[in-house]
């Protein structure tokens, strides 16, 4: 069993599936024994860590609410800046929003105009890969702010909603990679 394994097994085992939450029929993947777990965290923090080395990321992105707290510990962990992407009207000041598609309605992410420059190399983290809307979003502001896009890193990726297909073309070629795959 390689390191990966041993890490990808430990997070599994750390996941908990709650039934019919946040409605009937939905089966809710809590990250929360994880995180109260030090080894289990430290490893999280460790692999994505390694991520932003390999694609050669310049800063990180965390996407609200649960990508913050994954993304603040592997910034200071990679030596990096962190910078907080989040619903609209939660930044004050000049802010880049960008509108993506739920799958009823829309929603609007942003982010501070400043906080991205051209040459930053900007890893996207977050806990879960779903549909794929809202980092597709936060890709587009990544670029509208003159940054490049070194890739998405997330926690788990649920497979059968079609986020990884949906966020391809949005990708442009930049990796994206999971720890989990469900």
């Amino acid at each position: 069993m390689t390191d990966a394994d041993t890490t990808r097994e430990l997070l599994l085992s750390r996941i908990r599936d709650v039934q019919d939450y946040p409605k009937p029929g939905v089966v809710f993947k809590d990250i929360t024994p994880l995180l109260a777990d030090p080894e289990a965290f430290t490893a999280l923090t460790d692999a994505l860590a390694e991520l932003c080395v390999k694609h050669g990321a310049t800063k990180i992105v965390g996407l609200e609410a649960r990508g913050f707290i994954l993304a603040a510990p592997v910034a200071i962990r990679a030596g990096l800046g962190f910078i907080p992407v989040r619903k609209a009207g939660k930044l004050p000041g000049a802010t880049l929003s960008q509108a993506y598609e739920l799958e009823y309605g829309t929603a609007e992410i942003e982010v501070h105009a400043e906080d991205l420059n051209a040459g930053d190399r900007v890893l996207v983290i977050d806990d879960v890969l779903a549909t794929g809307g809202t980092a597709g979003a936060a890709l587009e502001l990544i670029r509208r702010a003159g940054a490049e896009v070194a890739g998405v890193a997330v926690l788990m990726e649920l497979g059968f909603l079609g986020g990884r297909a949906k966020l391809e073309p949005a990708l442009q070629g930049a990796p994206l990679d999971t720890l989990i795959a469900i």
